[in-house]
């Protein structure tokens, strides 16, 4: 393995959040600072895409999304097919969710050793607290899948909540509701935080269809109502159309955080006819996404509810997922919940740096060519 610059031949931990709609990681060196860390060409994310190349190899990430084409040999969203017997067809071959998922981990897991030099002394990975032992066993078959033979997995909420505490933003003893809107879903957890970790209580809401990609659509739909429909009208199978929708696509995201800070932002539609320029507000971002919010206030309802709580028991919402930026996200919780809110300075990344924080820098490696056991922790 080529040496780097970048700690070559000191111990680090690596956390792994291995999200449906983008990959983050994170470092836990030696001396205890915990930072995020590229996954792919020093991006500080990698989407959730894998592609089936012509010559039959797995290509993800920004790789796979360069390779506008055939979309019968592209996969997206794969996280939450874990646990579906049924293949996904690349090219008219069958893929199992798990060897796509492990695909995805071991470019991190290869990337992230190249550029520190060595394997990752311990490795932590993240799951749904919703995922029952199924899923879960299906989750250890992706790391034994990716080469690793030691890995703990531990539940999203446990992981942020292990960032904010990191962060002096959650004290033992406090009850939190973790809000959880993630790239293609979304979860609520009650927690009790103790000194050394922390107890779920009640059961866990979950809803698979509402999630920041579903966001993202919504900035879509906008665009393409106020162009009258081209974007819809673009034929996906035409090569130079799909690759006009993987940017389109992008401004969307882009458009959605900046209008997170911005009360209006401008995107650039790329038509085979040439670029438009749609002008977009927040609050009519705001507006389309108001009934997805609804449905999440109603599963945190349901999660404290089931932890037979009072409202007035709860210290706070943590905010977790970079959609959780959006003001609405906080301000429907203070209006509608009563409840103050939290949110990390990178909401986004924070469930990656809590299960960094969560690894053991000086642990024997954990990563290596095979397979092996893989130990589940957390609820």
């Amino acid at each position: 393995m080529d040496s780097c610059s970048l700690g070559d031949g000191v111990e680090y931990g690596l956390g792994v959040d291995l999200g449906g709609s983008s990959v983050k990681a994170a470092v836990h060196r030696d001396g205890g600072s915990v930072e995020t860390i590229g996954v792919e060409d020093r991006a500080a994310a990698m989407p959730s895409l894998v592609h089936l190349r012509e010559d039959g190899r797995l290509v993800t990430g920004h790789s796979a999304e360069r390779a506008a084409g055939d979309p019968t040999r592209f996969a997206r969203a794969v996280k939450s097919r874990l646990g579906d017997p049924t293949p996904l067809l690349l090219g008219g071959t069958p893929y199992l969710p798990a060897t796509l998922l492990a695909a995805m981990l071991s470019d991190v897991l290869s990337w992230v050793s190249r550029v520190e030099g060595r394997p990752p002394g311990d490795v932590v990975l993240t799951c749904p607290a919703v995922w029952g032992p199924y899923r879960r066993d299906r989750f250890a078959e992706v790391a034994r899948l990716a080469g690793l033979d030691r890995a703990r997995v531990v539940t999203e909420p446990h992981a942020a909540a292990a960032r904010y505490a990191a962060g002096g933003k959650l004290a033992a003893g406090e009850v939190v509701v973790v809000y959880d809107l993630g790239g293609t879903t979304f979860d609520a957890t009650v927690l009790r935080a103790r000194r050394d970790g922390a107890d779920v209580l009640g059961t866990p809401e979950g809803l698979e269809d509402v999630g920041g990609s579903d966001f993202d659509r919504a900035v879509l739909g906008l665009v393409d109502g106020a162009l009258g429909g081209a974007v819809s009208r673009l034929d996906a199978t035409d090569p130079a159309a799909a690759a006009s929708l993987v940017r389109i696509r992008r401004g969307c995201v882009s458009a959605k955080e900046a209008l997170s800070t911005d009360a209006d932002t401008s995107v650039p539609v790329f038509l085979p006819g040439g670029v438009r320029q749609v002008r977009l507000t927040r609050r009519e971002l705001e507006d389309a996404v108001r009934p997805l919010v609804g449905r999440t206030l109603d599963a945190v309802r349901r999660a404290v509810c089931s932890a037979g709580i009072a409202d007035t028991d709860l210290s706070a919402v943590l905010l977790v997922g970079g959609s959780t930026r959006l003001p609405l996200v906080a301000r429907s919780i203070t209006d509608e919940l009563g409840l103050p809110v939290r949110t990390d300075a990178r909401p986004e990344y924070a469930i990656a740096l809590g299960a960094a924080t969560l690894t053991g820098p000086r642990s024997p490696p954990a990563a290596r060519p095979g397979g092996g056991a893989v130990a589940l922790s957390g609820p």
